[in-house]
């Protein structure tokens, strides 16, 4: 358990390194209360990744008898989550001013926020794709963690300090280190077969 909590906090922090989730926290950190923003995050953060988990557990228990084929697949997975990453994800005008209106309880629009845009993001498919091999309950946690990590130094940064991260730097590190764990995956893959 140990040891996929700390490789799926370590994935997951690095994935959302420059994620629109990032932006949004920021922006909702302009708004709310940066307690509320957290509080609001870990809890869609938690419920999102629990579906991610369960989905990669699923799969990871229906084709056992694949693991290298599977650890090849996420290995692949990994370098398009690096190539993503090198894309870029940017707050739409739109998004952003969404961000800055929402009314009602901070907790409640920001998890709800938080849990429409990460439905289908790289940090969810990365968590898919971390539980089929490792087990469920430390990426769970782990991913929830890193995700939480990520975005609270967003609000951080936003929120006291008052600039943003060095996006290019970031973007370029997360990258490298999707396709380090790709490279990890995919010979290990290579091995099992």
């Amino acid at each position: 358990m140990w040891d996929a909590l700390v490789l799926s906090t370590v994935v997951i922090f690095i994935a959302e390194l420059g994620d629109k989730s990032q932006l949004m926290a920021m922006t909702f950190a302009s708004r709310y209360r940066a307690r509320d923003v957290l509080l609001g995050l870990t809890i869609a953060t938690a419920i999102v990744h629990l579906a991610s988990v369960a989905i990669g557990f699923w799969i990871g228990e229906a084709f056992a008898q694949y693991q290298g084929w599977i650890a090849i697949a996420a290995g692949i997975a990994f370098l398009g989550f690096a190539a993503w990453t090198l894309r870029g994800d940017e707050l739409t005008e739109d998004e952003a001013a969404k961000a800055r209106t929402t009314s009602g309880a901070a907790v409640l629009a920001v998890g709800f926020a938080f849990f429409l845009a990460e439905l289908g993001d790289k940090t969810m498919l990365a968590t898919i794709t971390l539980a089929v091999r490792e087990d469920w309950l430390g990426t769970w946690i782990g991913s929830t963690l890193g995700m939480v990590a990520a975005d609270a130094l967003a609000i951080v940064v936003g929120a006291v300090l008052g600039r943003h991260l060095p996006e290019r730097a970031i973007r370029y590190l997360a990258a490298a280190a999707f396709a380090l764990f790709a490279v990890l995956l995919l010979v290990d893959g290579i091995r099992a077969i």
